[in-house]
């Protein structure tokens, strides 16, 4: 559990330091308006009526051309500003404010120990940020050949992005890869294989490889990425497998001999372990589901250390698409614990659980007016758990917002993670009754509550990595809404001010005259009359010093 987010008086020091420069900026202003009044000759009369000579010289077109290019130039402010903000989340002129005219103008005292206890708690919550940004495998991600390949064919889209294939690139050198390598000629071509980023080159160089032996890791290259069906994948599996648990037990009983040997064996675990996983996913899209709950149960018995390969998320999967909800329960309470790490997978699959037990007799109208019974509270206080972790998962449940293609890799509590969860779930979601309509009503429950209060704040890096993660021409979900800047709203009225006031210049060019005559001659009054009364005032001699300093 976390505590909630930073109080009240917090946000108000973080406020009034990101204001400085406005108030810095109107103190200049007014000392220059100051200046400006001390220079301004003994005569203002005199002075007064040269000016309004100049301005009765003016002619309507200048106003025109003053106006419009006023809104030309407040326009292209705007659409920087608008690109700059859809593309960063931010506002360019704020971001340039604070990051750069701020120590300038003195906002940061570094030797404040009130700023260095902030800094403290900066560096807390940027620790923490990282940690909660880390970017994870998707337990159920697709097989290229067989589905994000032929959804490129059918669609010419490209599902994965480069940076999402460069980190499944880093945990195949990772995972299938070791320091001797170099000994055995067909694990020294796929150790460089693993490492191309040509799709052909990678799949040419395996068939290299299993020219000069059986090699394991070829046989999953070839299933991942050559294979163009599901069947296909998992008679290479199969042939995979048979070559891994080889190489298992021969490193098996040598890896107590050095620390070389050690090294093998825990590579050739990997091997065995993701081999073991792919086939029982295949027997799963397969429709084998009894089949891939036992492939999975024997793999986390076999295996229990190796929990990185998250194989229960696969295995709650299963169990829901067999409607086995006593063990799906008998799963969460081995592994949604406080000491383990969360996912939306644990989180939502508790929610759906408890709505299954009231969400066919639930209605808001009979709850508001007799109150929630225990079932219920336990229900929507799941419910609320599961959108406080993830709150982008329920458009996709809710049919709010399209499905894609899952990632390789996705990112907890991000758009990512909410959209590999929603495609494999979903079903399961619509098999239990009233369970979406539990979850449409309560939808709105964790908005304010972004700064934590059931786990950490929500944290502020999940939307640029989910752009990296994402396609392009997916719209990435953020979370909390994000208000328009100032500065964008601001633009956007002085450049429609601007702009109507040329159009009506152009088009009443003297009544305009009039206006703006009379708006100058009201907003120079206060001025003249304050001038008047220092006239009045200070001595003759004084005054003219003051106007020649």
């Amino acid at each position: 559990m976390a505590e909630a987010g930073p109080g009240l008086l917090e946000q108000l020091k973080a406020s009034a330091a990101c204001s400085w420069p406005s108030l810095w900026a109107l103190w200049l202003f007014a000392v220059l308006l100051l200046v400006y009044a001390l220079r301004v000759p003994l005569r203002v009369h005199d002075n007064w009526a040269a000016v309004s000579m100049f301005l009765n010289t003016l002619t309507p077109k200048f106003y025109v051309a003053l106006t419009g290019t006023s809104s030309l130039i407040s326009g292209l402010i705007l659409i920087f500003e608008w690109w700059y903000f859809r593309k960063y989340g931010t506002s360019f002129i704020e971001q340039v404010s604070v990051s750069h005219l701020r120590p300038l103008l003195g906002g940061v005292d570094n030797n404040s120990p009130t700023n260095s206890n902030t800094s403290n708690g900066d560096s807390d919550s940027n620790r923490q940020s990282v940690s909660e940004c880390k970017v994870w495998r998707n337990p159920l991600n697709l097989f290229r050949g067989a589905e994000y390949n032929r959804y490129t064919w059918v669609t010419g889209r490209e599902p994965l992005t480069y940076y999402d294939m460069n980190l499944s690139a880093q945990d195949h050198q990772t995972f299938f890869t070791c320091d001797t390598d170099h000994l055995r000629p067909a694990d020294a071509i796929m150790q460089k294989a693993w490492r191309e980023r040509n799709p052909q080159a990678r799949i040419s160089a395996a068939h290299e490889a299993l020219e000069l032996n059986e090699c394991a890791t070829a046989y999953i290259l070839l299933a991942e990425e050559e294979a163009t069906t599901i069947v296909e994948a998992e008679k290479l599996f199969k042939q995979a497998l048979k070559a891994g648990e080889g190489c298992y037990r021969r490193s098996q009983q040598l890896q107590h001999h050095g620390a070389q040997y050690e090294a093998q064996h825990r590579r050739d675990t990997n091997v065995l372990v993701y081999i073991k996983r792919r086939l029982a996913m295949c027997a799963r899209k397969l429709g084998r589901t009894r089949e891939a709950v036992k492939m999975m149960r024997d793999l986390m018995k076999e295996f229990p250390l190796l929990s990185m390969f998250n194989i229960h998320e696969n295995l709650l999967e299963a169990l829901l698409e067999l409607q086995a909800y006593a063990d799906v329960q008998a799963v969460l309470a081995k592994y949604d614990d406080i000491s383990l790490p969360k996912s939306a997978t644990i989180c939502y699959t508790a929610a759906l659980l408890k709505a299954r037990a009231v969400s066919d007799k639930f209605s808001p109208e009979a709850a508001s007016r007799r109150g929630l019974s225990t079932a219920e509270m336990n229900a929507v206080e799941a419910i609320h758990r599961a959108v406080e972790f993830n709150p982008h998962v329920p458009k996709y449940l809710l049919e709010m917002k399209s499905l894609i293609l899952p990632p390789e890799h996705i990112l907890k509590r991000g758009d990512s993670e909410a959209i590999a969860y929603a495609f494999f779930h979903l079903q399961h979601w619509k098999r239990v009754e009233g369970a979406l309509n539990l979850l449409h009503s309560f939808r709105m429950i964790p908005y304010p509550l972004e700064k934590g209060h059931l786990f950490y704040p929500y944290p502020i890096c999940t939307e640029t990595a989910d752009r990296e993660l994402l396609p392009s021409f997916h719209e990435v979900s953020v979370y909390p809404k994000k208000e328009l800047p100032f500065f964008i709203l601001f633009t956007a009225g002085l450049c429609s001010f601007t702009a109507m006031l040329a159009l009506l210049t152009h088009q009443f060019p003297e009544l305009m005259g009039v206006f703006a005559k009379a708006f100058l001659s009201t907003l120079f009054a206060p001025l003249n009359f304050v001038m008047e009364k220092v006239e009045s005032i200070l001595p003759s001699s004084l005054w003219h010093q003051l106007t020649r300093i």
